[in-house]
């Protein structure tokens, strides 16, 4: 393995995930406090279910409209306003939150309002990197960023737990706000080459309908993007439930809460450093095939735990094989797509990535309302394994259709 980061030659690239290391993070602090304060102020399973399916309701609805937009714009203009819309919402839910006014129904809306700007931002994101860095770069450039991304909604959420029980949650929310200084700044620091957009004579559904065509009859990304969805449907939600393990589980606080998260996010961490190494994408198709076989593995071992470090080592599990999943996926679908359709492509990742949340989020709800959490997540872990088996029985006909051409497009 050649221990080098050839992203990191770009100036840019430099800036970037300067920036984003803080904001990212902050912003999946916000996102675990919203949710710890909710069921402290509710009690409810089902309304924690309910919270977190407005919150990421938006990122399924809006991607699409966002990778229309980042097909269409200015990418780097684009990012900077997403950003400056951010601090915006952050400031005002740091002051909510200091002064006392944060109930139920004023989490719920915040969180709705996050979940808006994350449906917008995501695709943008995610479609910048190629703008970012030069083609020779992309490969180490998208891997590190997608890891990147997925560490952060794992070690936010971690840190969001320990700041919660030493400070309180509205310092999650002002860590958030000041985060989104140094993004702004990095972002308008960049020195980006502006591309050609090419002229659009299709009107928005036609474009979107174009993009839905693109990525259904090319089996690799189909295939890809199928799996993630129903990984993160029925296993991603179980940071939703978390709180639930901590207090009635393992008879925790919200202490026990963030080293719970601080274990997925150690696992995360392991499959970022692997992945940030590579220097190419051969391989990321079997990476793709295995981890929700091992993530669910790690469902079922956190489920029957009711051992603190038996729960933390299932986790450590689950993050590492998700992080992998997620971020090999992004990488082989930046590398098969056609440059036009890139935004698009990745508004369709986005939704399956997190759009796919707040439907897992009401569904784990539901059922650990019904079935008990526990049972929610040995269930989610034989789904996944289940579709890593599917998507293996198809496995050799995606690797042929890679190797064909990147933009080789067939109906199955």
């Amino acid at each position: 393995m050649n221990f080098d980061l050839p992203a990191f030659r770009s100036r840019n690239y430099r800036l970037y995930f300067a920036g984003q290391a803080f904001s990212m993070t902050g912003n999946f602090m916000t996102q675990v406090a919203v949710l710890w304060l909710i069921y402290r102020l509710t009690d409810s399973a089902l309304l924690l279910g309910l919270a977190g399916f407005f919150g990421q309701l938006p990122v399924f609805a809006l991607a699409p409209i966002s990778g229309i937009l980042a097909d269409r714009y200015n990418r780097h203009h684009l990012l900077l306003i997403l950003q400056l819309v951010g601090i915006s919402l952050s400031i005002i839910l740091t002051v909510i939150t200091f002064m006392g006014g944060a109930n139920f129904w004023t989490l719920l809306s915040f969180s709705a309002l996050l979940g808006v700007l994350k449906g917008l931002d995501v695709p943008v994101r995610q479609a910048f990197v190629s703008d970012m860095v030069s083609r020779e770069l992309m490969a180490n450039a998208i891997a590190l960023n997608a890891a990147f991304l997925h560490a952060a909604r794992l070690i936010g959420p971690a840190l969001g737990g320990i700041m919660i029980a030493q400070l309180g949650a509205g310092y999650c929310f002002l860590y958030d706000s000041l985060s989104y200084l140094l993004a702004i700044w990095a972002i308008s620091a960049m020195q980006i080459t502006s591309r050609t957009v090419e002229i659009q004579k299709s009107n928005t559904w036609q474009k979107l309908q174009e993009g839905l065509q693109y990525a259904y009859r090319f089996l690799p990304v189909r295939s890809i993007l199928s799996l993630l969805a129903l990984t993160s449907l029925v296993g991603m939600s179980y940071t939703t439930l978390l709180p639930i393990f901590a207090v009635e589980v393992l008879r925790g606080d919200s202490e026990t809460l963030g080293f719970l998260s601080a274990a997925a996010a150690m696992g995360s961490v392991l499959a970022c450093v692997y992945l940030s190494f590579r220097q190419n994408v051969a391989g990321l198709e079997r990476l793709i095939a295995f981890s929700p076989v091992f993530m669910g593995i790690g469902f079922i071992l956190f489920s029957v735990s009711q051992v603190f470090w038996i729960s933390q080592l299932a986790l450590v599990l689950v993050g590492w094989s998700s992080t992998l999943q997620v971020a090999a996926s992004n990488t082989v679908l930046q590398f098969v797509v056609e440059d036009s359709k890139r935004g698009r492509v990745m508004s369709f990742y986005a939704m399956c990535f997190m759009g796919m949340a707040p439907f897992g989020n009401l569904l784990a709800g539901i059922s650990a309302h019904y079935l008990k959490a526990p049972n929610t997540l040995i269930l989610g872990g034989i789904v996944c394994i289940v579709g890593s088996v599917l998507f293996l029985q198809q496995l050799p006909q995606i690797v042929k259709l890679m190797h064909l051409g990147k933009n080789q497009v067939v109906t199955n």
